[in-house]
């Protein structure tokens, strides 16, 4: 790490937010001397700064980066605010406009009473002011106030420092917290989670208070543990009992049943848990199904006009040259003569052309313009690739639910929200199956009740990483108008991909369902001969003309000889193979320069979403005054930088989990089949992968795994009650 010394001289951007800064540094002492080239210079500067202050000494700590658009930067991972120590400083200081009611005179005055010491002197002990001839009460009053919020800030800082958080850490803690800050500390640190990992404030509890049955930490871990098996099976509440046993487990704990059963009590008087007949909620959990009905309700229960649009549906048949079969009529009318309206299909059923028809009869009905259409019309979906295929379809801009509700990835909250809703009139949400019941509710909450609320998705695709099985809930309460799509339109006579899906869906695969189609493959091999098919076959495509922009491999499981990660090894081999271009390597990958790549989480700031792909456009090393590589990647136009540590939050993507192909299409899908793949090869990420496919899919392995796998409900059953609380809500209010 480096050290700068300096003043802060003028700001280029500054988030009160968040406390991101981007400012000019003008370098005063260096703490190396490959640094003296900066020395009586001006910088550039980013870094989250809590108070910031222009004009104002402090130290800096951090590092030289190059960004491809601003250049060099320094990196500030910490600082601290330097106090004058020469007599002439601590005077301009003090009569500076930092510390109010003193002028130069009383300034000179402290000083030569208390010297060097004096600033110290009366952080401590206001009185020692009242030595100082001609000094008031309240002009007393406003010197120690000035200079103990001068100082705050830095307290803050080097407080959480100690305690062993990080400058970006103690940033959002500041911001959120502020005066609060040091009773959180002293009393629970715990309540910082929703902030900080919980591993990591648990080692920083563990570090500094060793205590590992502390009440404050065994509450912490009851809450954890809940929040650990909503994320292993996506339940919305859980059994008390099965608590306890993952609690004990989770965290190598001999905590007794009866204490845990006052704990638990302890956390549903302080309104983090709800507990209702033996089922454990989650505070947040339980009350995202409440907002749910109670909007839901408030939406369905506007009244409507009811218009016949059977003319229109045929005029736009004759516009678009198509014919919509029954189902899809319904659809169409149903979605734009309701408040709410699902509709849901497998591939191959026609869910996109119902999208692009409801949103061009909606425009004509209401007669919009060009503004018109973003004023009244919003296209959603839970990720940028799915949100890009509505745009693509519809000709109209489209956005992610986090993006639409301007997600801060700091707070992890929306800036859109019941207190400052969205006003669009007909909003449309594809790809409903992927959304959890906490994103849902942060819809329904961000947008008004006069909506035409549009669901579409496939039920019986995998559900939501997050807890909750919405749009299944949904559709089984009853309660809204529904239209499933169950006619599938055939790419060609011999074409088999919707209908292998809809088989796996009705677990009833026909007897030949490994015959080849037009649009299909099932190539019989041993596991160990899976990778040399799979390379025979990209190598065959290639010379075809297909490249790694529409073919794709999916696979449930990143471990072992036929993994992702071993399958991406050799795919970079071969579609990117070493030709002297720029590389880096992070842990045990090598990343080279036109490598296709995951991003494997949300960064709103930059537009790249969890599941989002792009190319690896450069990887540039920089060397003042330190060698550090920076890596551009292009995601369809949008061009993201990297350090080397960001690394971690991509992944190659020549091949990538089942899970993550969610919300996308590709032209042409390999996937290999094994009995390696154990119990992660199941029915509904069968059926998932399989729907993955536009053109073609070849499946590679073994037969048997295969249809074993379709007969498996593995990973299907979810413990929610949305449906109950919609009931409740609907039929007895």
């Amino acid at each position: 790490m480096n050290k700068l010394t300096g003043k802060i001289k003028s700001i280029i951007y500054y988030n009160e937010a968040n406390g991101y800064l981007v400012a000019l540094f003008r370098v005063s002492q260096v703490s190396d001397n490959i640094l003296e080239e900066y020395l009586k210079k001006s910088i550039t500067i980013t870094g989250t700064f809590l108070d910031m202050k222009i004009e104002t000494l402090m130290e800096l700590e951090g590092e030289f980066v190059s960004h491809e658009k601003f250049g060099l930067q320094f990196k500030v991972n910490s600082y601290e605010l330097v106090m004058p120590k020469e007599n002439d400083d601590i005077i301009d200081f003090l009569s500076s406009s930092f510390v109010k009611g003193c002028g130069k005179k009383t300034a000179e005055k402290i000083v030569e009473i208390y010297g060097s010491n004096c600033i110290d002197i009366i952080k401590e002990n206001k009185f020692a002011l009242d030595k100082i001839e001609g000094m008031s009460e309240s002009k007393r009053d406003k010197i120690y106030d000035s200079l103990v919020n001068y100082s705050k800030s830095s307290d803050v800082i080097l407080k959480l420092k100690n305690l062993g958080f990080s400058i970006e850490e103690a940033g959002k803690i500041y911001t959120k917290y502020r005066d609060n800050i040091v009773d959180i500390l002293d009393n629970n640190i715990y309540l910082l989670n929703e902030l900080v990992d919980f591993k990591r404030l648990d080692g920083i509890f563990l570090n500094n208070y060793e205590d590992r049955y502390d009440k404050r930490r065994i509450k912490a871990c009851i809450l954890e543990s809940m929040k650990t098996i909503s994320l292993n099976t996506g339940d919305i509440y859980y059994d008390v009992a099965d608590v306890f046993s993952v609690l004990n487990k989770l965290f190598s704990l001999s905590l007794d049943y009866e204490t845990y059963e006052e704990y638990l009590k302890e956390l549903e008087l302080e309104l983090f848990i709800v507990i209702d007949d033996n089922k454990c909620y989650l505070q947040e959990n339980y009350q995202a199904e409440i907002d749910i009905a109670k909007l839901l309700k408030v939406i369905d229960n506007k009244e409507i006009k009811e218009y016949d649009y059977t003319e229109k549906i045929e005029k736009l048949e004759n516009k678009l040259h198509i014919t919509y079969n029954d189902d899809q009529r319904r659809a169409i009318s149903t979605a734009l003569n309701n408040n709410i309206t699902i509709i849901s299909g497998g591939p191959g059923t026609g869910k996109t052309t119902i999208i692009n028809a409801i949103v061009k009869l909606y425009i004509e009905k209401n007669k919009l313009n060009n503004i018109d259409l973003i004023e009244q019309i919003a296209l959603l979906a839970p990720t940028g690739r799915a949100a890009k295929k509505m745009s693509t379809s519809t000709g109209l801009p489209s956005s992610t639910i986090h993006r639409y509700l301007k997600w801060n990835k700091d707070n992890n909250d929306f800036m859109i929200n019941e207190h400052n809703k969205n006003f669009q009139r007909l909003i449309i949400v594809d790809e409903v199956s992927m959304i959890d019941n906490n994103l849902f509710a942060a819809l329904l909450k961000g947008i008004h009740s006069y909506v035409k609320l549009v669901l579409v998705g496939d039920a019986f695709q995998l559900p939501s990483v997050g807890p909750g099985l919405v749009l299944s809930d949904l559709i089984n309460s009853d309660l809204f108008n529904y239209v499933p799509l169950n006619y599938i339109y055939r790419q060609s006579e011999n074409s088999y991909i919707p209908y292998l899906a809809r088989e796996i869906k009705n677990k009833d695969l026909c007897e030949e369902f490994t015959n080849k189609r037009d649009d299909y493959n099932f190539i019989m091999t041993d596991t160990k001969d899976i990778r040399l098919t799979i390379k025979k076959i990209i190598e065959a495509g290639i010379s075809k003309g297909y490249d790694e922009n529409n073919l794709q491999i999916l696979a449930p499981m990143y471990k072992g000889e036929v993994g992702i990660d071993s399958l991406n090894k050799m795919m970079s081999d071969i579609f990117n193979p070493n030709e002297g271009q720029r590389q880096v390597t992070y842990g045990e990958v090598i990343y080279k320069e036109g490598d296709k790549v995951l991003q494997l989480v949300n960064d709103a700031d930059n537009n790249v979403f969890n599941g989002d792909i792009g190319f690896i456009k450069s990887i540039a090393t920089i060397s003042n005054p330190y060698k550090k590589d920076v890596i551009t990647i292009d995601f369809d136009g949008n061009l993201v930088i990297y350090q080397k540590k960001d690394l971690k939050n991509i992944r190659h993507a020549y091949a990538i989990t089942i899970h993550k192909s969610q919300g996308s299409e590709f032209d042409h899908v390999i996937m290999p089949i094994t009995y390696h793949y154990g119990s992660m090869l199941y029915n509904k990420i069968l059926y998932t992968g399989v729907s993955r496919a536009k053109k073609s899919l070849i499946l590679i392995g073994d037969a048997s795994s295969f249809y074993k796998g379709v007969l498996n409900d593995y990973g299907t059953m979810r413990k929610t009650t949305l449906k109950e609380k919609l009931v409740s809500e609907f039929i007895n209010t």
